[in-house]
């Protein structure tokens, strides 16, 4: 792709009430997941339940780009249709999980580094001659006392841009992720100080890389409490502090922001990311939409449970969720849709 179609790729992936569905999980989570549900942890159980997710009916009319993984984007339908071909006759964007997993940092206990730059230039071009059109690389950024450490950071953030620089240059769109984790009991105003400061340390990076600002996504994390924080936030409050750091530390040049769920009940993250283009869509001078894996795919695996007679209420489960979302950046979510 050139500079020109590149941008268009980026806007098409946040354009309208769309959003972004996660299905890159790695052999090893997506294997966990099935083990919970009796599922067989086996390549063919997995290319079926990707089968499932890529032909559900009316999938494009909520979801304008898909993350897929190494194993994904090389697998097919059973009839022998390549996944992305599939994927981009449903007028879905084919797009692809490059980092290689996040790992124990040097001399930083308790926090980790992402890791997959060494060989990325290859692997980029071999998956856009495959029809990938954008990547994703997650970094993760843990909370607790005296953490994240500020090398721990910087390093993550350097990655990130190196990845994005990249992922440019070989005609992607970059998908930059950031996730400063929940797992812990910090308050709302702690991960908001601690995703301010991640923020800026990854566009400070991204500016010393030259990336594009407006060839690229963001995918960061709502500002939550930690999960086992004493205290609930409103779902309005959460909306405020989410935008509210935004605000703070992301460039208007960015044409887009794609909230993971991190773990949120599906019900929960819609109605968040609702109260967000509600309070401040018109505002705002980047679209707020979605990029969520469980919390799209969660109601749905529950149903088929590797299960071929199940695959149609488990496609309508899958539908009615990114249905959902598709309200929520609209302002048009409420409860009652998670019934019909």
């Amino acid at each position: 792709m050139n500079a020109r179609e590149i941008i268009d790729t980026a806007k098409t992936l946040v354009a309208g009430d769309k959003g972004l569905l996660a299905m890159d999980e790695s052999n090893s989570t997506c294997n966990k997941r099935f083990a919970k549900l009796g599922i067989p942890q086996t390549e063919e159980a997995r290319r079926a339940y990707r089968e499932l997710i890529v032909t559900t009916p009316g999938l494009g009319e909520c979801i304008s780009g898909v993350i897929l993984y190494d194993e994904t984007i090389r697998q097919q339908k059973k009839d022998g249709t390549p996944f992305v071909k599939a994927i981009a006759e449903a007028g879905i964007i084919p797009g692809i999980k490059v980092d290689t997993g996040a790992t124990d940092m040097a001399g930083h206990p308790r926090e980790k580094i992402t890791e997959g730059l060494d060989g990325l230039r290859d692997r980029l071009k071999e998956y856009l001659e495959m029809g990938a059109r954008f990547a994703k690389w997650r970094a993760v950024i843990a909370v607790s006392e005296g953490i994240p450490s500020r090398g721990c950071v910087e390093a993550n953030a350097q990655a990130l841009a190196r990845y994005a620089a990249l992922c440019q240059e070989a005609g992607l769109v970059p998908v930059v992720e950031p996730e400063v984790l929940t797992d812990g009991e910090h308050s709302l105003e702690r991960t908001f100080e601690v995703n301010e400061g991640v923020l800026r340390s990854v566009f400070n990076q991204l500016y010393a890389q030259r990336v594009v600002l407006e060839d690229m996504i963001l995918k960061p994390n709502m500002v939550l409490p930690g999960l086992t924080s004493p205290k609930e936030e409103a779902v309005d409050e959460v909306a405020d502090a989410a935008v509210k750091c935004l605000l703070r530390a992301v460039p208007a040049a960015v044409p887009g922001i794609a909230f993971l769920s991190g773990g949120q009940p599906g019900e929960l993250a819609s109605a968040r990311l609702n109260a967000m283009n509600v309070r401040f869509k018109s505002r705002l001078p980047w679209a707020l939409a979605f990029s969520f894996a469980r919390a799209i795919q969660k109601p749905a695996l529950e149903i088929w449970r590797g299960e071929e007679s199940h695959v149609l209420a488990a496609q309508q489960a899958l539908y009615r969720r990114a249905s959902c979302n598709r309200a929520a950046r609209r302002g048009e979510y409420n409860a009652a849709m998670e019934r019909t």
